[in-house]
């Protein structure tokens, strides 16, 4: 069905990131791309200032080996630094992402004031997005 799928995975791989992996490949033509993308929060300025130089280089590195041995061969991983909602959207939209297969909880209170990723990335994805819960 899909060619170039993003599979946006949590830094604990927790909850349905596994059921998503297995949705996504299931979704894919043969030959498809498959990405599995982390998104490392982006520490605010004031605070970077007052730590360590290479913290933030460092926390993307543990994420990407973490991701790859979580996601193993076959996809490609891949960690960013930002806002998870906005990054995941702007890198589907960047790299002609056609699904997005994104894991989701089920919906508490504070969600329906603060919304959730899944929820924001639904909202604005470019593409079709399929959520696994």
């Amino acid at each position: 069905m899909y060619r170039n799928i993003l599979v946006p995975v949590a830094g604990d791989h927790g909850g349905t990131t596994d059921r998503a992996i297995s949705a996504a490949k299931v979704l894919a033509d043969e030959g498809a791309k498959i990405t599995a993308l982390t998104v490392v929060e982006a520490i605010p300025g004031y605070v970077a200032a007052e730590l360590p130089h290479d913290l933030v280089s460092s926390r993307r590195e543990h994420a990407l080996e973490s991701l790859r041995e979580f996601v193993g061969e076959g996809m490609e991983p891949v960690v960013l630094v930002g806002h998870a909602a906005r990054t995941i959207i702007d890198h589907a939209a960047d790299h002609g992402v056609d699904c997005i297969v994104i894991a989701s909880h089920r919906p508490g209170l504070s969600d329906y004031f603060l919304g959730s990723t899944a929820a924001h990335v639904v909202r604005h994805a470019p593409c079709s997005v399929h959520v696994v819960r």
